[in-house]
C-alpha cells in the first residue's frame, strides 16, 4: 500500500427534495449569485424556472452564463468568467451534468484574475483565490461534484486538458435522483460507462491495496447490476438513485486510497476523440478501455485476470474479463468501436496527431506513438 492523504470538503446532500435547503446554503456566501448552466435541458425539465423563481422570491441577485456544451470549451468559461467579474459574484451556482459543473470550478478561479482560464491548464498560473461553488447535479456520470477535477477543452490549441487545485472543490453538491429522470437512455449510459470507467482507472494505478480493491469492484458490480435494469426502466427513481450514488463514489477519492496514483491513460486518449468529434465521453471511454485493456494485456494481466474474478465471481482469463467487459458496455448501447459512431472519412491520422499532440499518456502503464498506432489499430 502507497502512503496517502484522505482529504474531500464536499458537503454533499443527497435524496429527495434536497433542494429545499438550496436557497440557505448560497446565503452562506453572499446574495450576488452566478448561475451557470448547460444548453436548454434545464429550462426544457423546467429546473431553471423553479431555481430562478426561488432565487428571486429569496432576494438573490442573479447574474447567469447559459450554453454550456456537453464537452466545455474554455471560451465559455472565459465568457462566464467576465460576467462574474462584472457582477462581483459572490457564489456561483451549477446546475447540470459534469460539463457545466467543470466549467464553474474553472470560472471559479478565474474571476479573481485578470487570466485566461487555459493559464491553470498551461501551468502559467496556479489558483489562489477561488469564488465559491455550489452544485445542482442533473446527470449522473463525472463524480465531478465531488471532487476537485475538471476538464475542458481548447479547440485554437487542439488539445483537452484537465485541472485540479484544493481551491475547485465544489463547497456543497446537491444530489437529487429525480432531477436525473429526464436525462435520456443514450447519456444515461454513457453515465453507467464512465463511472465504471473511473473505477477502473484506479484499479490500473500503482498501489497494492485490498480493501480499496474491494471499493472499486462494490461500485462497478453495482453500476452493472442497476444500469440494465435503469435503461430498461428509465423512470424508476430506485434505479436513479443507486447510479446516482455510485457515480459519485467512483471519483471521490475513496477508490484511491492506498495508490499513489491511477492510470488515466485511457481517459487521455479517450479526451481525444471528444476534441475532433464531440463524441460524448461515456462514449469514447467505452471504445477506447477494451482495446487499451488488449493492448497492455502483457503488462497488466495479472490486473485484468484479478478484475474479472472479482467482478464476475468465477476464474477468467484475461482476454474473457476483457470480452465479458466490452460485452456489457455494448449491452448498454454504447459505442465500441469507432466504425460504431460513422466517423466519416478515415479518422486515423487525425487520431494519432492528436494523441501526439496532446501527449497521450497513462500514469503508471507509459504509452508512446507506437502505442498511439496499436490503439487505434484495435478499436478502428
Amino acid at each position: 500500500m502507497e502512503n496517502f492523504i484522505a482529504y474531500n470538503p464536499v458537503t454533499l446532500h443527497f435524496g429527495k427534495n434536497i433542494l429545499t435547503t438550496l436557497g440557505p446554503t448560497l446565503k452562506e456566501y453572499g446574495n450576488r449569485v452566478l448561475l451557470v448552466y448547460g444548453k436548454g435541458s434545464v429550462k426544457k425539465s423546467g429546473l431553471y424556472d423553479r431555481i430562478m423563481d426561488g432565487l428571486k422570491l429569496q432576494g438573490f441577485e442573479v447574474s447567469e452564463y447559459g450554453g454550456i456544451k456537453s464537452n466545455p470549451v474554455i471560451e465559455d468559461v472565459d465568457a462566464a468568467a467576465a460576467i462574474g467579474r462584472e457582477h462581483q459574484s459572490d457564489v456561483i451556482l451549477a446546475v447540470g451534468g459534469g460539463s457545466v459543473i467543470d466549467s464553474s470550478k474553472i470560472i471559479s478561479v478565474t474571476i479573481p484574475v485578470e487570466n485566461s482560464g487555459w493559464d491553470f491548464f498551461t501551468g502559467k498560473i496556479n489558483a489562489a483565490k477561488a469564488i465559491p461553488v455550489v452544485a445542482v447535479l442533473t446527470l449522473a456520470a463525472t463524480g465531478t461534484e465531488m471532487n476537485p477535477f475538471a476538464v475542458v477543452s481548447n479547440h485554437a490549441l487542439g488539445q483537452k486538458s484537465a485541472y485540479g487545485s484544493p481551491l475547485t472543490f465544489p463547497k456543497h453538491s446537491f444530489l437529487d435522483p429525480g432531477l436525473t429522470l429526464t436525462v435520456p437512455r443514450d447519456y444515461t449510459a454513457y453515465g453507467v460507462a464512465d463511472l465504471i470507467a473511473h473505477c477502473f482507472e484506479a484499479w490500473f494505478g500503482i498501489g497494492e491495496t485490498t480493501l480499496t480493491d474491494r471499493f472499486v469492484i462494490s461500485i462497478v458490480k453495482e453500476a452493472m447490476e442497476y444500469g440494465p435494469k435503469l435503461l430498461a426502466d428509465l423512470q424508476n427513481y430506485e434505479y436513479r438513485e443507486k447510479i446516482m450514488f455510485a457515480a459519485t463514489m467512483a471519483l471521490n477519492g475513496m477508490t484511491m486510497y492506498g495508490r499513489s496514483t491511477g492510470d488515466w491513460g485511457v481517459h487521455s486518449a479517450g479526451h481525444c476523440l471528444s476534441l475532433l468529434y464531440d463524441v460524448p465521453h461515456g462514449a469514447s471511454l467505452t471504445i477506447v478501455y477494451p482495446a487499451w485493456m488488449r493492448h497492455f494485456k502483457t503488462q497488466a494481466g495479472h490486473r485484468i485476470v484479478q478484475l474479472g474474478s472479482g467482478l464476475f465471481d468465477e476464474t477468467l482469463t484475461a482476454d474473457e474479463t476483457i470480452d465479458r467487459i466490452e460485452a456489457f458496455f455494448k449491452s448498454l448501447g454504447c459505442p465500441i468501436r469507432l466504425s460504431d459512431l460513422k466517423i466519416p472519412g478515415d479518422p486515423g491520422q487525425p487520431l494519432f496527431e492528436s494523441m501526439v499532440h496532446n501527449k497521450v499518456n497513462g500514469g503508471n502503464l507509459k504509452m508512446k506513438e507506437e502505442d498511439y498506432r496499436a490503439l487505434i489499430g484495435l478499436y478502428l
